[in-house]
């Protein structure tokens, strides 16, 4: 999803047209995938843009090299988003802590991202919550994160909405409130991830270039079949790395 109306970067958009691929099925699991020649060819692009693309996937341990065989798709390539529920915060601090800066909290009517993923109603009202995760030098992490309407959240998680009142000017992010209010409810989470560009607003915001690569991660987060949070963290090139928790 290109940010602010910005082309996107070519490798990004390879890297997210192969790793479609992969995960469908086009290039299996221990297949080989073709020479880089015939690779551009087939898919129109330079060899120096796919090239970067390749790395980036092997980084990202979708592809492996094989002496004297090539390129081949990862046995089990890594799921795209993460299982785990856990503050950005918490999953992000590996050795340096991150510290979260309300930038804004307010209630605001639905999005079509809200309207889609907590099915909010039109002309419902929804607490949004956009805070900088930071670090010892600079802020790593843009994250905007919306609960459900107050009488979904009265009805399926009571101690998540009075969480959040209480929370509402404290330096925290939602999801950990909502982790917090959760001893004895059971959560499940869906996640995706992305590649895209910062844009000017949030390039700002992370003191960087708007048309720096980073990485959106969209999350869902459900009591029973009910969501009660969606959010969505903008991580820049640079920022630390986020853990994938894989199982059979």
């Amino acid at each position: 999803m290109a940010a602010s109306g910005q082309q996107r970067r070519p490798v990004v958009v390879l890297y997210e047209r192969i790793a479609d691929a992969i995960h469908e099925g086009t290039y299996p699991p221990g297949s080989t995938l073709p020479s880089e020649p015939r690779l551009a060819a087939e898919l129109g692009v330079s060899r120096p843009a796919l090239r970067e693309a390749l790395l980036l996937l092997q980084e990202d341990g979708l592809l492996s090299v094989r002496r004297g065989v090539g390129r081949t798709v990862s046995d089990r390539p890594p799921r795209r988003g993460y299982e785990h529920i856990q503050p950005l915060e918490e999953l992000l601090s590996s050795g340096s802590p991150l510290r979260v800066r309300p930038l804004l909290r307010a209630m605001e009517e639905p999005t079509d991202f809200t309207t889609q993923h907590l099915l909010a109603p039109a002309r419902a009202e929804l607490r949004f919550w956009e805070s900088l995760l930071v670090g010892e030098d600079a802020a790593t992490a843009l994250s905007h994160e919306w609960a459900a309407q107050d009488a979904t959240l009265q009805a399926r998680h009571p101690a998540f909405a009075q969480a959040l009142e209480v929370a509402q000017d404290a330096p925290v992010s939602m999801l950990s409130v909502l982790t917090a209010a959760s001893k004895g409810v059971a959560l499940t989470a869906h996640s995706a991830v992305s590649a895209t560009l910062l844009g000017r607003r949030r390039g700002d915001l992370l003191d960087r270039a708007a048309d720096t690569p980073a990485v959106l991660v969209t999350q869902v987060v459900r009591v029973g079949d009910t969501p009660v949070l969606a959010a969505k963290h903008m991580l820049p090139t640079g920022a630390p790395a986020l853990p994938v928790l894989q199982s059979n």
